[in-house]
């Protein structure tokens, strides 16, 4: 099997998950295009990528933004995390590793810290986070950060956050996933992790926002099962112009925000967001 043939076959149970799991038609629609261009093309796609980078890919019938990142994934990494989440494989210790100079006990290490993406991890490293784990020195870190902004294809400084989506609209993708999970509506995944008995009970929901389309499921990482909050944290991932993005919302425990859905990390925006959503309107 070539590997045009194994990328198209990666896109094509893209798009059969997607609409298993109720996806837009048109973001399935998207995918299966996708497999018909790597099937049909006429040179190996890594040499593409290789040559031409994203832009190369770009310029494939039927493939943009979200497609080129995918098919970026699959050429140099041999997987997609997008395809493993679908699966219920999701392992965030096990996408750690595949950052140089992060191995086993320090993914371990960043899992417990609350870190399980690659823009978590992207975030701690220019935070300074990551200089405060023993074995991860200056020079290891500054690896890191050059090697994550590659991988996530970073064109433009991480501090300007110009792909971020709004508070208000993370929180209202959390408010419509579960709500529908409470109801029952969602289609359920097993998850390989954490689930030995093989049960499909994680409500996984596609749904978009404007241009962004979003994934969403609630937390099944081991910090969220020895806190006890499986039915509460909620991870989002949604598309921005770099990539792939995630955020994690959670009910607050502490201060002015007790009880409220928050964006974690975002902790400050959510506060100005509630406080428009508490002020009275101003009479006419």
């Amino acid at each position: 099997m070539t590997l045009n043939t194994q990328v198209a076959a990666r896109l094509d149970e893209v798009a059969s998950l997607l609409s298993e799991q109720g996806a837009s038609p048109f973001r399935v629609q998207a995918y299966r295009r996708g497999a018909d261009t790597m099937r049909r093309l006429g040179r190996p796609v890594n040499e593409i990528l290789e040559q031409e980078g994203l832009e190369g890919l770009r310029e494939l019938p039927g493939v943009g933004d979200r497609l080129a990142f995918a098919i970026r994934d699959l050429v140099r990494f041999g997987k997609l995390p997008m395809l493993d989440r679908l699966r219920g494989e999701a392992d965030p210790v096990e996408l750690l590793q595949t950052v140089p100079g992060i191995g086993r006990v320090h993914s371990g290490r960043l899992h417990e810290l609350g870190i399980d993406s690659l823009e978590d991890l992207e975030a701690a490293a220019h935070d300074g986070r990551l200089a405060d784990i023993a074995g991860l020195g200056h020079k290891r870190v500054a690896g890191i950060i050059d090697s994550l902004a590659n991988r996530l294809g970073r064109f433009r400084p991480v501090h300007e956050n110009l792909d971020r989506a709004p508070v208000e609209e993370l929180l209202d993708v959390d408010g419509e996933y579960r709500e529908l999970a409470e109801a029952g509506k969602l289609h359920k995944i097993a998850p390989r992790r954490f689930n030995p008995s093989g049960e499909a009970w994680l409500p996984i929901l596609h749904t978009h926002r404007g241009e962004r389309h979003y994934t969403a499921l609630f937390s099944n990482t081991a910090r969220a099962h020895q806190l006890g909050k499986t039915q509460d944290w909620v991870i989002l991932y949604y598309d921005g112009p770099a990539g792939e993005r995630q955020a994690t919302v959670v009910t607050a425990r502490v201060g002015a925000l007790k009880g409220k859905r928050i964006v974690r990390g975002r902790e400050e925006e959510c506060a100005q967001y509630y406080s428009t959503q508490l002020r009275p309107a101003s009479g006419g």
